[in-house]
């Protein structure tokens, strides 16, 4: 039997540090793994293959309809994006049929199902995303760190944690902020809230091991997004350890669990700097998040991510070799 060819399709370009980059080289990885040819690719070249992986419904949607087209007998899996889940496949036609046109779906976290039909939760499967790491908490005596990790952009709510220093008086706190500004109003923003408070910094994109060291030296990490369809740096964070404050929206309920003690409401950054407050002056409350963390790791170890490859590829009845 020959080796089954394999194209993934995302958006992001080669040298990306976006999430759908990183999601799409690690499939790329396990796919191998199993003994697939993989290629990685920005559009379906037209070259035929025996599984097309799209990643994003409505920026992979013309990949998809094409090989539909081109090989309709074929699976075609969708990977579904924060923003398709909570605002594209209501809003956009492309993008609500690509997920009619893909044969299987795949979500990042449980909550996901719940904005799906019943007929696409039928071919839906949940893929948490790994983290191989040897990384342990490591963050520092002298100052109280605050990491907040991701791009620049409106839908992540990045100055959440810069308002919310505003309220926490706290000379020995410090917030390190790495992540690509997507705008001028952004990088405007972030060097605004520089020379407002000396405690705030902007440190610009990381390379990815830079980010997860400055994760790990963190006493705690803020994720403030306004959606998320399963945010890696919250998979990065708990697979290391690190204590998480985040925003309250089925993205981060998913991975961090509904009973997680460290939510705050989408956009107020007093109920944030309130439990930032909470963080610094009780350590037992740190421990407390770091143990509710902890709890979670299981679902971003390799060997699961593995094991729903494999569970998916046989209920398709696709054998890589």
């Amino acid at each position: 039997m020959s080796t089954a060819k394999v194209i993934i399709v995302t958006p992001a370009p080669p040298g990306s540090r976006t999430g759908n980059r990183s999601t799409a080289m690690r499939w790329a990885r396990i796919l191998k793994n199993f003994g697939c040819q993989v290629s990685v690719q920005t559009q379906w070249d037209g070259k035929p293959c025996d599984l097309l992986v799209a990643l994003h419904a409505r920026k992979s949607h013309d990949a998809l309809r094409d090989f539909r087209k081109c090989h309709p007998d074929r699976p075609a899996l969708l990977a579904l994006t924060g923003t398709d889940i909570y605002r594209d496949i209501r809003q956009d036609a492309n993008a609500a049929a690509s997920l009619d046109m893909a044969t299987g779906l795949i979500v990042l976290q449980e909550e996901a199902l719940e904005e799906l039909t019943s007929k696409q939760r039928s071919k839906a499967h949940v893929i948490h995303q790994s983290i191989p790491t040897c990384l342990v908490p490591a963050p520092p005596v002298r100052k109280f760190r605050i990491c907040v990790l991701g791009h620049l952009r409106e839908e992540k709510d990045p100055f959440c944690t810069a308002r919310a220093l505003g309220l926490i008086p706290d000379e020995q706190v410090e917030i390190i902020q790495a992540g690509k500004s997507l705008s001028r109003g952004m990088t405007h923003e972030a060097k605004r809230c520089m020379r407002d408070d000396s405690r705030y910094r902007w440190v610009g994109e990381l390379p990815h091991w830079a980010a997860m060291r400055l994760l790990s030296r963190s006493h705690v990490m803020v994720i403030s997004s306004k959606l998320e369809g399963g945010a890696h740096v919250v998979s990065e964070a708990i697979a290391i350890g690190v204590p998480v404050i985040a925003s309250d929206i089925p993205g981060n309920r998913g991975l961090l669990g509904r009973d997680y003690p460290a939510y705050f409401p989408v956009g107020d950054h007093g109920r944030l700097a309130e439990m930032l407050q909470q963080a610094i002056e009780d350590r037992r409350f740190l421990r407390h998040l770091a143990a509710a963390v902890w709890r979670r790791r299981s679902l971003v170890t390799p060997i699961r991510e593995h094991r729903s490859w494999q569970r998916l590829l046989k209920e398709m009845g696709f054998r890589p070799a």
